[in-house]
């Protein structure tokens, strides 16, 4: 029966992405070696290991709004979900390579985004769990199907440079921020009523009024 070991060796963004996207390098290893796998199909869930890093000063102000005061942070600074990632793998023995696509946002009201906009440099501890399917050749040649083990995980700290290059090259000198209907309107009527011309002129008049 299959044993898949699963290890992140590297990440890089999306070449020709319309979306921001990360590209994950994962590598599966089988035992035993000389098993044919057909297929595995992957899901992952990747949370942010949080507590496994420093943070600077000016990192840690950002981040109150999602652990509150650093005094706080023995019980409060605990890991938090950024995505689920889905993947396959082609026919293998042994060892294999394939990418896992990520999909990233912008988006200022998701606590993932809140967490990397706080940071300044270093790494980002990153903890894969992983599930799924794999379907490989018994011994006696029929196709057998068995889940992937719930104990399947592996961690990766992935260069923040990586994700801000990726967010710079999207979303230039630009963030995204959500608002309900209501207050947009009210914004876009204040915007409209003093003739400003873009929406940084507006929230910069608010702010200093």
């Amino acid at each position: 029966m299959p044993d898949l070991d699963f290890r992140v060796t590297g990440v890089e963004p999306a070449a020709r992405g319309i979306v921001p996207l990360l590209h994950f390098q994962l590598e599966i290893e089988n035992k035993p070696e000389t098993e044919s796998i057909h297929t595995v199909i992957i899901q992952a869930q990747i949370q942010i290991e949080a507590p496994q890093r420093r943070y600077a000063e000016d990192e840690k102000e950002r981040l109150k709004e999602l652990f509150g005061p650093p005094d706080q942070w023995g019980r409060t600074l605990r890991n938090r979900l950024w995505a689920h990632a889905q993947a396959s793998a082609p026919p293998f023995t042994g060892k294999t390579k394939i990418s896992l696509p990520v999909q990233c946002t912008y988006d200022m009201n998701l606590a993932s985004t809140k967490y990397f906009h706080a940071l300044e440099e270093g790494d980002i501890p990153l903890l894969f769990l992983f599930s799924g399917t794999v379907f490989y050749e018994a011994e006696d040649g029929r196709l057998q199907v068995q889940p992937i083990s719930w104990d399947k995980e592996c961690s990766y700290r992935m260069p923040f440079t990586t994700w801000r290059g990726m967010m710079d090259q999207h979303y230039p000198n630009s963030v995204w921020l959500f608002l309900q209907k209501d207050l947009f309107e009210r914004l876009y009527a204040y915007k409209r009523d003093h003739g400003f011309a873009t929406w940084e002129q507006t929230i910069s008049r608010l702010l200093n009024s």
